[in-house]
């Protein structure tokens, strides 16, 4: 990845936090608490995909899910 690469990934992550930032009105705990429940979502849809998908339909492939140390 080039220098000028670089940059830009840095600059479209720093827009991304301050967008959700303002989404909270500069709140860093309510946006903390959104982002997490958001991946605890995304986690579950996860797990649930692993469940429910054949490994013929996707030639053996499937996700890997391990639900972290609760």
């Amino acid at each position: 990845m080039t220098a000028a690469e670089m940059k830009a990934k840095s600059a479209d992550l720093d827009w991304e936090v301050e967008a959700a930032l303002a989404w909270h009105d500069e709140d860093p705990r309510a946006t903390i608490a959104t982002l997490l429940l958001d991946c605890k979502h995304l986690r579950e849809q996860l797990a649930l995909a692993e469940q429910f998908m054949s490994r013929g339909l996707t030639r053996g492939w499937s996700p890997q899910y391990h639900r972290p140390e609760d």
